[in-house]
Parts: structure tokens; sequence; C-alpha cells
């Protein structure tokens, strides 16, 4: 009972608290949209797993520094 009330609180600091990190090592699910950056140009640099609108069309970063299209929009 007290792990699941030191988790909730953990939670409650993150929620809405953009400048700190939280991983999360389940499924997650939001009941919500997703806001992904756009943009006419790709940044210079990215993390694997960075995801990006470039032009309407999204891309991932699959490799450091590396900008792959998600599926096959054109």
């Amino acid at each position: 009972m007290l792990t699941q009330r030191l988790e909730a609180l953990e939670s409650a600091y993150h929620r809405n608290n953009f400048e700190g990190g939280q991983d999360f090592n389940k499924y997650s699910r939001f009941n919500t949209r997703l806001k992904i950056p756009n943009g006419d140009t790709l940044p210079a640099t990215c993390e694997v797993g960075e995801i990006v609108e470039d032009g309407g069309v999204l891309k991932i970063c699959s490799a450091a520094d590396t900008w792959t299209t998600v599926g096959t929009q054109t």
C-alpha cells in the first residue's frame, strides 16, 4: 500500500511538469491528443524515438541523427 501511494505521489509531481522527465516501462495510453513538433526542416540532431512532422510527413529518429519516414507517406 505504501508503494502505491509513493507511485501516486511521484505521478502527481510529474503531471504537467515538462521540465523533468519520467520513463515508463509499461504500455502507456493517451486519453487526449498527442502534439508533435512540426516545421519545414528537420532538426540536425535527434535521439532514437523522437517524432516530428516535416512538411506534412511524420518522421521518427531511427538512429542517432537519422530521420526516417513513418510508413508509406509521401
